[in-house]
């Protein structure tokens, strides 16, 4: 199998992975434990982060995009697939950004506390846009708050499946 062929593969695969974690986040809200409206655990951000290591940018991003339009004909609307979209391209643009600092400045955990974080600035500016107020940011500190933890809770994850899925050539 060439190269490009095992890319793509590889791609449809994590999509179809990212896919499954978004359908199953939304089975077991986590709001129901943590009342704070709309709170997730970004289980998706999970595949971006390992995307993002061990292909490239231009991968991470197909990966992502697909992922939020499938998710949002499937499970959402348009207001959702806007929401997810730039709380997406925002996290994967910071994580993208620090992470060639990995190892000397800020670790894969920091890196997805980060991403979890800009996340919730891009889901807020999208916010503001479709209800035309700049009320909606009074919510942000709360995300911010709540990305710290799902943040770190993710970037374990992400960094225990890198850690173990390093021995398979992408």
């Amino acid at each position: 199998m060439n190269i490009q062929t095992r890319r793509i593969a590889a791609c449809g695969l994590l999509t179809a992975v990212a896919l499954v974690l978004s359908l199953v986040e939304r089975m077991f809200p986590l709001s129901a434990a943590v009342p704070i409206p709309g709170i997730k655990l970004g289980l998706a951000n999970v595949v971006t982060l390992f995307a993002l290591v061990r292909l490239n940018r231009r991968d991470a991003l197909a990966i992502l995009l697909i992922r939020v339009t499938l998710a949002s004909v499937f499970m959402g609307s348009v207001t959702s697939f806007l929401f997810a979209l730039s709380g997406g391209l925002l996290a994967m643009l910071t994580m993208s950004l620090l992470l060639p600092g990995r190892g000397r400045w800020v670790s894969l955990v920091g890196v997805s506390i980060a991403g979890a974080a800009a996340h919730n600035i891009g889901q807020i500016c999208a916010a503001m846009l479709v209800l035309r107020s700049v009320y909606a940011a009074a919510y942000l500190p709360l995300l911010l708050l709540s990305a710290l933890a799902m943040g770190f809770s993710t970037g374990i994850v992400s960094r225990v499946t890198i850690e173990h899925l390093e021995k398979i050539p992408f």
